[in-house]
């Protein structure tokens, strides 16, 4: 009736008006929550990047500019249109933002890539030291120069791993190096699907990475004024290490500092399989023990001076020496997406101080989360901004709930530290663990204990690091450095107990592409929406688990340089060698949910031959593994004898190539990348992980997904 006058007065008009009202309910139950919706703003931003990803093509200027006249028209209609439609004009907006954004980024970070295997002489600038998964020192490099190579092809920066006695270098941020290296394209997916290593380093402008055994040579010490935040950070870490020694220094260094680059392999280890890897993090907790330290010590110790206490705001000088702090500790600690959120998270809550608004609350977190995801839109792929923003919302809304239930009314006071530490460690676990479990492939069982145990520790040690900063200057520092000693040590005491423990890991399969989504998304529908309503969030997460428990492994791998296969069998993967593609086959055999090294899979049944021919058998077709002197030669009898063909892309592709097998060489790895084999109905099916022309990869063309058919070795391209 309201809508037309006319149709209230004819017969029927009340089931009309009646159809009307039920049509219209869902726009106007969100109308009614709209005080609740700021919350979906970045959900949508991220379905938005997620898309992005997700293209099989690289979209083009006339997409850009289309999606940009709908954002506009979106604006447009927020502002002038019915009120009613308010609440999925903006879901569309924000899914559009966060595409344009996505591709705007990508443009402005593009970087040369290279695309050829270098061996010869490099000179850079040293701004990042760290250490690799094999425990190698490495050297990241600005202002590369390498021979023979035309000045817009060189990369924007390049890391180098130092093998041998190349890691004897008193390697300083600023130093400008000269050594002799072998460099390459960053590697893309081990496997279709899995961690892309190489898009990570095409947004941070990572253009090469490779290893040198040779002298790394010092052509010019650091300028003053070059590289001073790197600086500084390096010399922070050695003045901690030379005062705390063994690795509970290098621990310390890295909590307080964000230098890792001390801590032994074996010790990193232990943190992973004791779940207090995320103490090394620089993330919330570390942030929130720092700032929160010196926002009490501020605000407390000013109220003890009365003149001061009665004529400043102690509480509003404390948060703006914090934020101080915070913004020192994001540039010193080097600004991963982790310490980005944490810093966000920390300026909106002493933000709130300083406008006498409630800190804490997840409008907070969904206005980090939008800023970030605005302004650095891959950090959505980001396991630090997965399990970062999963631990923060799942804290908030538990102690929300049991706020008043139980901290306030049914627990002495005594008891509500204890009460804290537990349900934060069990709530953040929970949160995080599904995330942690698909990016990791591994369930730490005993991991509650280990935070129970350590994570009140590390407030001693951060705040103890504090102390010992602002007590250097003067001398007075050696008791907190000792308080820092013991608690890195307690810490790391507990980390190798637990991991030593029988069943201290679980391994878990890799999950499906729906999973993760399908989990963030019932997660965040049961925390934001409010009522019985957002019990609805438990069916996609119900979903979502039983979509992961029926993963699939695929029957056969091959990594992107040909050198290594893994066949699925009875007892496991089985991998064609137990050295090199040491990567690769890590990653394999950990998405498998196996816990197993490359020497031990290298034994399992599925391959048999010599080590340069390794055959095998896969659904009927026959396959051989080809390494090794002596490869070439053998490719044509080896195309005679088997259906599929793998030959190590270190040879070069032979002229006319051989028939009748599929060949899987230089030729085809440059363009598909790793290659994952699975069967269906009697059929090989080929999927290669470099199947889309995107931004980060090589103007290659891309190998298709192609279908191998018996018998007659059938090749249909494109299926």
């Amino acid at each position: 009736r309201l809508i037309c006058p006319a149709i209230g007065n004819r017969v029927g008009g009340n089931k009309v008006a009646a159809l009307l009202h039920r049509m219209l309910g869902p726009l106007t139950a969100l109308q009614d929550a709209r005080g609740n919706l700021f919350g979906w703003v970045p959900v949508f931003i991220a379905f938005g990047i997620g898309t992005w990803f997700a293209l099989p093509f690289e979209p083009g200027r006339s997409l850009y500019l289309a999606l940009g006249g709908a954002l506009a028209l979106c604006v447009a209609l927020y502002r002038f249109g019915p009120e009613l439609a308010s609440p999925l004009v903006m879901a569309v907006a924000c899914c559009l933002a966060g595409f344009l954004c996505a591709g705007l980024r990508a443009h402005l970070v593009a970087a040369p890539m290279l695309e050829f295997r270098y061996y010869g002489p490099v000179q850079g600038r040293i701004i990042e030291i760290d250490r690799s998964q094999s425990d190698a020192l490495r050297l990241t490099l600005d202002h590369v120069v390498v021979d023979d190579t035309a000045p817009s092809r060189v990369p924007k920066t390049v890391r180098i791993a130092l093998r041998g006695q190349a890691g004897d270098i008193a390697a300083e941020p600023g130093q400008v190096v000269i050594l002799t290296a072998w460099l390459s394209a960053p590697e893309g997916p081990a496997e279709p699907g899995g961690f892309n290593f190489r898009r990570m380093a095409y947004f941070n402008q990572l253009g090469a990475v490779g290893y040198t055994a040779s002298p790394v040579l010092i052509w010019e010490p650091a300028r003053d004024g070059d590289q001073v935040v790197n600086r500084l950070r390096t010399r922070l870490s050695q003045a901690i290490m030379a005062a705390v020694p063994g690795d509970a220094g290098a621990f310390a260094s890295g909590v307080m500092t964000g230098d890792r680059s001390g801590i032994s392999l074996d010790t990193v280890q232990a943190l992973r399989d004791s779940n207090l890897a995320h103490l090394l993090a620089i993330s919330g907790m570390n942030m929130a023990f720092l700032t929160g330290f010196v926002f009490f010590l501020l605000r407390y110790g000013l109220a003890l001076i009365p003149p001061v206490a009665l004529r400043v705001n102690s509480k509003k000088v404390a948060a703006v020496v914090a934020f101080g702090v915070a913004l020192f500790y994001l540039l010193l600690s080097g600004a991963n997406v982790a310490t980005e959120r944490a810093f966000l998270m920390v300026t909106v809550m002493l933000g709130a101080v300083l406008f006498d608004r409630r800190a804490l609350t997840l409008r907070s977190v969904a206005l980090s989360a939008t800023l970030l995801l605005l302004v650095e839109p891959e950090s959505l792929t980001e396991a630090g901004f997965q399990l970062s923003f999963a631990a923060t919302v799942a804290l908030i809304a538990g102690f929300g709930l049991v706020e008043q239930r139980v901290l306030r009314e049914k627990l002495p006071r005594w008891m509500i530290p204890v009460f804290t530490l537990v349900l934060t460690s069990v709530v953040a676990g929970a949160a995080t663990a599904p995330f942690a479990a698909a990016i990791f492939n591994r369930f730490t069982d005993y991991g509650l204990i280990a935070n129970l145990a350590t994570v009140p520790v590390m407030s001693l040690l951060m705040a103890a690091g504090a102390v010992a900063a602002l007590l250097a200057p003067l001398g007075l520092a050696v008791p907190a450095l000792w308080v820092m000693e013991a608690a890195s040590r307690w810490i790391l005491y507990i980390a190798h107990l637990i991991a030593g423990l029988d069943g201290a890991v679980t391994p878990i399969i890799a999950p499906g592409p729906f999973v993760v989504p399908l989990i963030a998304v019932g997660g965040l529908w049961g925390v934001i929406w409010q009522g019985r309503v957002r019990w609805a969030g438990v069916l996609p997460v119900v979903i979502a688990f039983a979509l992961w428990s029926v993963a699939e492994r695929p029957a056969l791998l091959i990594s992107s340089d040909g050198a290594l296969a893994g066949l699925m069998g009875p007892e496991g993967r089985a991998l064609s060698k137990a050295k090199g593609a040491g990567f690769a086959a890590e990653s394999w055999l950990q998405d498998d949910g196996d816990l197993a090294l490359q020497t031990v899979a290298a034994t399992r049944p599925g391959f048999t031959g010599p080590p340069g021919a390794r055959a095998f058998t896969l659904a009927g077709f026959r396959g051989v593994a080809l390494s090794g002197k002596g490869a070439l030669d053998m490719v044509a009898a080896a195309c005679a004898a088997n259906d599929l063909v793998i030959l190590s892309a270190s040879f070069v592709p032979p002229d006319p190539r051989p028939g009748p097998c599929l060949l899987i060489d230089r030729s085809v790895l440059d363009q598909s990348g790793a290659i994952a084999v699975t069967v269906a109905d009697g059929n090989l099916h080929l999927n290669p992980a470099r199947s889309a022309p995107r931004l980060w990869l090589s103007p290659r063309p891309v190998y298709p997904a192609t279908e191998i058919s018996p018998g007659t070795l059938t090749i249909a391209a494109g299926q």
